[in-house]
């Protein structure tokens, strides 16, 4: 089993939030590649 941490800023796309894949992970994570997303919230986005 591999297993990677990374620390995301949450993206929007259009009206959805999204997580991007670091491009350095493309090799390792392809599509219709199966993972367990465990998200701990760090620090909560402030309201504008």
């Amino acid at each position: 089993m591999k297993q990677f941490t990374i620390t995301k800023k949450i993206a929007k796309h259009g009206s959805q939030a999204i997580i991007v894949v670091p491009k350095i992970l493309e090799n390792e994570l392809k599509p219709n590649t199966i993972v367990k997303l465990t998200i701990d919230v760090v620090r909560e986005a402030e309201d504008d």
